[in-house]
């Protein structure tokens, strides 16, 4: 059922509902209405992409995540908020984009030539690395999980859920990766 149907089931407008009278717009198919949705949370999936994939990928996947939000507007039914449906879709665009390479495959071994992947700060005073391209350095799996994890608040069940991963592979990739931060940042 979409917004606009349960809303009129039960005689209830955007504004009464506190439902965003943008999402129930655009919804029905309102452009205008869509672009201010995504001009207000384009930032904060783009940033949650470039986290999860590489630079380059984030900015092609950003945009395929608001092409499914499009699509998918009319399944919105307003049993949360918006920002969350659209992160939780977000986070599914990225997975099924990682699903679709046969890096997906490699990601969740305990391979350790997978350390090789990740490029050492040199250990210099006055090297600063920035947080953002630690990140980018982990190797794919390890970087999902951190991401998932320490950077958006997921638990550990939640992301075996997400990944179809046991909680156990969730929290050895989180260690490996932890442990790979610590080690680029140039902490011991």
């Amino acid at each position: 059922m979409t917004i606009t149907a349960v809303m009129a089931l039960s005689g209830e407008t955007p504004s009464r509902t506190g439902l965003d009278t943008d999402v129930a717009l655009a919804a029905e198919g309102d452009a205008s209405a869509f672009e201010r949705i995504y001009r207000t949370h384009v930032a904060r999936i783009h940033s949650l992409t470039r986290r999860m994939l590489s630079v380059h990928e984030a900015d092609e996947v950003t945009q395929d995540i608001f092409v499914r939000t499009w699509q998918k507007l009319g399944q919105f039914r307003g049993e949360s908020a918006f920002a969350t449906w659209l992160h939780r879709l977000a986070i599914n665009v990225v997975i099924e984009r990682r699903r679709s390479f046969a890096v997906q495959r490699e990601r969740m071994t305990d391979d350790p030539s997978a350390l090789d992947m990740l490029t050492v700060a040199p250990a210099r005073a006055d090297l600063t690395v920035d947080f953002e391209q630690a990140i980018a350095q982990l190797p794919p799996g390890a970087r999902e999980i951190f991401t998932l994890h320490d950077v958006e608040g997921y638990k550990h069940r939640e992301i075996a859920t997400m990944l179809e991963i046991t909680a156990g592979t969730s929290k050895r990739q989180l260690h490996r990766a932890r442990m790979l931060m610590r080690k680029h940042l140039g902490g011991s």
